[in-house]
């Protein structure tokens, strides 16, 4: 536990520097709704051996938080948890309800008494944090810096080795449809139409053909429409 504490020191005090000082880890930040989707998406299509989270629904759910945007994070991260050979997830006592009740994510669990902050480390290489520690919504920073993702990274690992475990849970089989709601989307995409064209013959509107696009994308575990043609064919969804 004193290790826990220790790396969760550390790590919120170089933050904290970091914008006292005016400045931020080596990274990038994102803002808004659509970019920060785009960037969440692309965390999920380049993830290959490891994810490592600090994870809790339940604050998102009691914000003020958009539906569709919730709906593709958590796309987002079962693509990402379905494309690693390793996942570890830290989440808050309080969210266990929620977690057991809500979308099976695969990879193993576990519990600690809180979090220090929301957190998602793809394969040590890149991590994203909240610009406020605590929803993605209001704003991430891409980190690339080895440093400080390996920092993370021993963050991550002493609330691990601190925290109760939940239990594995074994991946999903691949669907072999694509969600209802999103073949139409699939079908226009494939067609080579414009997002207007398209979004008029589907009838709706151009922000929702958009958001649609991207949650089949994020289905499909890719921010590419190429690769996402490519990916529905390899599932068998064509």
């Amino acid at each position: 536990m004193a290790e826990s504490a220790g790396s969760v020191v550390l790590a919120r005090s170089a933050m904290n520097r970091a914008v006292t000082e005016g400045q931020r880890p080596a990274g990038r930040p994102v803002r808004g709704a659509r970019r920060i989707s785009a960037a969440l998406a692309g965390l999920a299509a380049s993830t290959r051996h490891e994810l490592l989270t600090f994870d809790d629904p339940v604050a998102s759910a009691e914000r003020a938080i958009p539906g569709p945007f919730l709906e593709l994070a958590a796309a987002c991260m079962r693509a990402a948890a379905e494309r690693a050979g390793e996942v570890r997830r830290v989440v808050p006592r309080h969210a266990l309800p929620r977690v057991e009740d809500g979308p099976r994510i695969p990879g193993r669990a576990r519990f600690a008494d809180a979090i220090p902050f929301k957190l998602i480390v793809v394969d040590r290489t890149v991590a994203a944090v909240p610009l406020d520690l605590e929803l993605l919504y209001n704003g991430l920073l891409l980190i690339r810096d080895p440093v400080v993702v390996q920092a993370l990274v021993r963050t991550h690992h002493a609330c691990w080795t601190a925290a109760e475990e939940l239990g594995h849970i074994p991946p999903p089989r691949s669907p072999s449809e694509p969600p209802e709601q999103l073949r139409p989307v699939l079908e226009a995409l494939l067609s080579g139409l414009t997002d207007e064209a398209a979004a008029a013959r589907l009838g709706m509107s151009a922000r929702t053909y958009s958001r649609r696009v991207g949650e089949l994308m994020a289905a499909l575990g890719t921010t590419s429409r190429f690769r996402a043609g490519a990916e529905a064919a390899r599932r068998g969804w064509l």
